[in-house]
């Protein structure tokens, strides 16, 4: 099956020169996000000697009754991803907490994974007190920074992650330890195997989108292109591609510093589908990404199917992105590989860094006064 089929298959050609020719790459690209980006699989690698290295001490994770992970942007994706993939494989509930404040129903049996990449951010940290107030189990992930400091006062597992990367560029980071934890906790099977395989799946594709391949065979600047000056709607299934859904639409706003956003199956249907009446002012700045999966439920791909019809006639581009794979790990992270590389690719057409964020910067350091 191949990666993208769209509706309107021709891309510009101005813009495949651009890609095909991309030179001066430090000077596009002085952070090195391409770098980051291609290397994934060996972040996954280092990210799982991280995971194995996880050891619970089994005094103090007991009677867990369920898990919420506490983070923001590229700290909590990763938890995001975990709850995905775990949702048929798990059996208490698993919540991502993106607030100051946890749930209501955190308590003594709550299992509290405190995730930030910095060990700095206000409503992780925030949510740590509150998690620490309640008498909840606490284990951290991140750098160092407060978060660092708070667990090691308080005597709190703590996966230490390496420095250097935007958080978002630290997927690895933030999901592979979460699942070994986890799984060290024995909510689940055993993940080493899962982790190998992806491992070895992302390492065979991702030259499929290296920056020497040419945009005729490079669905990831094939993409780009289509991208372009648009507006990307991104919808996925309630499953194993909801999050995935979420990853793209950060990716394409961060790296690309452009609009996107994102809605699920079957939930849109039911409300957000009504608003595709009247687009005649906006029509040809929309695109849609379908991000499909095999193992989609039969009625979400009956839907999928019937709405591209719907939107097909509104004369608005759909795209379908296939996840790639045997196993589910696999497939999600396919999904993710092309969505990092696209948005590399798109932030190059816009000629833009994709690495600083200077707008969330400049929020952080207002609300600091």
């Amino acid at each position: 099956m191949t990666f993208i089929e769209s509706s309107k298959p021709d891309n510009p050609a101005d813009l495949i020169k651009i890609l095909d020719n991309i030179s001066g790459l430090d000077a596009v690209d002085p952070a090195e996000m391409y770098k980051k980006i291609y290397n994934f699989p060996e972040q996954l690698e280092e990210a799982a000697g991280i995971g194995k290295k996880i050891k619970p001490d089994p005094n103090y994770f007991k009677n867990i009754k369920n898990i919420v992970v506490a983070g923001m942007g590229g700290s909590a994706i990763g938890g995001d991803l975990v709850r995905s993939f775990l949702a048929d494989r798990i059996s208490i509930p698993f919540a991502i907490g993106r607030h100051y404040r946890l749930p209501g129903y955190v308590d003594k049996n709550t299992l509290v994974i405190v995730s930030s990449y910095s060990g700095n951010t206000e409503e992780t940290l925030s949510a740590f007190d509150d998690a620490f107030k309640r008498g909840a189990m606490i284990a951290c992930i991140t750098t160092g920074g407060k978060l660092g400091d708070l667990a090691d006062k308080h005597g709190l597992l703590k996966a230490t992650l390496p420095t250097g990367y935007a958080p978002r560029a630290a997927l690895g980071f933030s999901f592979t330890p979460l699942l070994f934890l986890i799984s060290r906790l024995g909510l689940v099977d055993d993940v080493e195997n899962d982790i190998i395989e992806l491992i070895g799946g992302l390492k065979a594709l991702r030259d499929t989108f290296s920056i020497d391949k040419k945009t005729e065979n490079n669905p990831a600047k094939a993409l780009a292109a289509k991208l372009y000056n648009k507006v990307p709607i991104i919808y996925s299934g309630p499953e194993l591609t909801d999050a995935v859904g979420t990853r793209w639409k950060g990716q394409i706003c961060e790296n690309a510093k452009c609009l996107a956003f994102n809605n699920q199956f079957p939930e849109f249907n039911h409300n957000e589908l009504v608003g595709w009446n009247v687009i005649d002012a906006y029509r040809d700045k929309l695109v849609v990404i379908y991000l499909r999966d095999s193992d989609d439920h039969d009625r979400i791909k009956k839907r999928m199917s019937i709405v591209s019809e719907i939107i097909d006639k509104l004369d608005v581009e759909i795209i379908d992105i296939w996840s790639q794979g045997d196993f589910a790990l696999g497939r999600m992270f396919s999904l993710i590989q092309i969505g990092d590389f696209a948005s590399f690719y798109l932030a190059v057409l816009n000629k833009i860094d994709p690495t600083p964020v200077k707008v969330i910067d400049f929020l952080k350091a207002e609300l600091e006064r």
